[in-house]
């Protein structure tokens, strides 16, 4: 039964690799491609499948199934987090392995992309068990990762925690420490400054770039955020400071509207309190459903892939979607949207702001020199700007909209570093 709700998922239309070369094919049709760089860019270079034996809490063994996944290595290592979610599957963290090559290169950054990922369910699993769990899984992947190969992060379940386990792991198997092996640790073990906000405050960077771009003022916008995890409610709070107007949240236990603006401070006590923002006094319970659609100017998508697609695209009433998580918007959807005039800023200049950050802390690990956090931010505003601008310029003068302005120039900087290297042998 497992095998078959794994295959029926792959298969499916939104499948998100079958999006991910989708998109990359239209940047490729524009950019009238090489056929033989196309081929090879529109494939994963490295996909390791690991199944491990865990030992749980009641002493009994369990097998998990875990990948990693390096898309293209053109530009430097491989660069991506891990999730540990019961729905991973290849296809998508192959996916999301290509998204991130796309989104280091539009960033301007020296890396390749990878992802990794665990089918398991962390909430269910005590931290003797994630722990084992997650040096186990190290292990098993430590033939791929290390800072001059792969370097991990974190992503959907995991946390600087998680990171300083696999750090360890791989330290220990060496003989000394790499802090460099990892990014998006404690600072305690060679952490950054400024990394666990760093995709949310990407996010809100952008999202003032793109009001001016626009002529739109943030105070007169209203904003619906769904994901209230890290990404998402770090977002939502720095575009609240930043004047624009929060009415709908969500994370994976419910969702809630306010017709005046939600007091973020007020709402991350609530959810600290009680694990979830559903139930929050101030506001009204409405369906996952309701918040994509709801009455607002600016959609904010920050939790998994496939949240707008052609089932619902046609309703999504927001006129600029920022896309704080990876694949939320299939290009079915993104059709749509483009057609009523929406504004799509997509994940690889969106959500960028980890990875910016992430490079940030591989650089002062490789080099043992620390930088403050106000110099990181403002080396994160310069750098996710001129990504932005950048993609913009793209746009206009190719007649298209964000999305594929931003793959242009990524797809083109990954061609050219391809063929500058050549094929070897």
């Amino acid at each position: 039964m497992a095998e078959a709700a794994l295959a029926t998922r792959e298969t499916a239309v939104d499948d998100p690799w079958h999006n991910a070369q989708r998109q990359f094919d239209a940047a490729a049709d524009l950019l009238e491609l090489d056929g033989g760089v196309r081929a090879f860019l529109r494939e994963a270079e490295r996909q390791l499948i690991v199944d491990f034996p865990v030992k749980m809490d009641d002493g009994s063994i369990r097998m998990f199934e875990g990948y990693r996944v390096q898309h293209n290595l053109a530009r430097g290592p491989a660069k991506g987090g891990i999730r540990y979610h019961p729905q991973v599957t290849l296809n998508e963290i192959k996916a999301l392995a290509m998204w991130m090559t796309w989104k280091c290169a539009a960033a301007g950054l020296p890396f390749g992309g990878a992802k990794g990922g665990v089918i398991c369910d962390p909430k269910r699993l005590s931290r003797g068990e994630l722990e084992r769990l997650t040096r186990r899984y190290a292990a098993e992947i430590s033939v791929l990762i290390g800072p001059e190969r792969d370097i991990p992060a974190p992503d959907v379940n995991t946390t600087p925690q998680v990171m300083a386990w696999i750090m360890d792991t791989v330290s220990m198997s060496a003989g000394y420490s790499i802090p460099a092996a990892v990014t998006g640790k404690p600072l305690s073990v060679g952490g950054s400054q400024g990394r666990n906000e760093a995709t949310g405050r990407g996010v809100s960077i952008v999202a003032r770039r793109v009001c001016s771009r626009l002529g739109r003022d943030p105070r007169d916008l209203r904003v619906a955020v769904q994901g209230f995890g890290n990404a998402g409610s770090v977002a939502a709070r720095l575009m609240a400071e930043g004047g624009f107007r929060i009415h709908a949240v969500s994370d994976t236990r419910g969702a809630v509207w306010s017709d005046t603006p939600l007091d973020m401070a007020a709402l991350a006590a609530h959810k600290q309190r009680t694990g979830t923002v559903a139930g929050f006094p101030d506001g009204r319970p409405i369906s996952n459903a309701e918040l994509l659609e709801a009455p607002v100017d600016v959609l904010v998508p920050a939790a998994l892939e496939n949240q707008i697609t052609a089932e619902n695209a046609a309703r999504i009433r927001a006129a600029l979607v920022l896309e704080a998580a990876n694949g939320p918007t299939t290009p079915d959807a993104d059709e749509i949207l483009s057609r009523r005039g929406a504004t799509v800023v997509p994940d690889i200049i969106a959500n960028a702001g980890g990875v910016i950050v992430s490079y940030f802390e591989w650089v002062q690990d490789l080099q043992s020199f620390f930088w403050e956090e106000a110099e990181i931010n403002d080396r994160l505003a310069r750098i996710i700007t001129t990504a932005f601008d950048t993609a913009w310029t793209a746009a206009e003068h190719l007649h298209v909209p964000l999305r594929l302005g931003a793959y242009t120039v990524a797809v083109q900087r990954v061609a050219e570093a391809t063929a500058d290297r050549g094929i070897y042998p």
